[in-house]
């Protein structure tokens, strides 16, 4: 086989640069696609499930689930501050496995449940983020 590249004139590495290439700017586009979803599940999608739901009050639901995006300022006390390839479930102390408790205890009030509901949806969000670079 690899005479029939040489007599022809076609060089092998040229397939093996190709391939890299490929490969390069596929995990490149993946990742371009897992920051769309991730942000997309972050800002858009609450206010579907804030229509969907609330659709009376919607916009002010749709206000609370942004709201809840502050749970991401536990980010601050981390070393580095933002890394992309981290998972932040269980590594932050409000995106921890003991913070979800509390979250879903407010889901049993009236008075919290949309901001419970929130807080679950956004962890939700940070956890198919971990499988994704997983």
């Amino acid at each position: 086989m690899n005479l029939f590249f040489i007599e022809r004139g076609i060089p092998i590495l040229f397939f093996i640069s190709l391939y890299f290439k490929i490969y390069i700017l596929t995990n490149q586009l993946l990742e371009i696609v897992r920051i769309g979803i991730h942000y997309s599940l972050h800002l858009l999608i609450p206010g579907l499930i804030a229509f969907y739901f609330y659709r009376k009050h919607w916009k002010k639901v749709w206000l609370l689930f942004i709201a809840t995006m502050l749970v991401d300022l536990d980010h601050l006390v981390a070393n580095p501050i933002f890394d992309p390839n981290r998972c932040s479930i269980n590594f932050h102390p409000l995106h921890s496995y003991y913070a979800m408790g509390i979250y879903s205890i407010m889901l049993y009030f009236p008075k919290t449940r949309i901001i419970g509901v929130a807080l679950l949806f956004h962890m939700f969000t940070d956890f198919l983020d971990c499988l994704w670079i997983s």
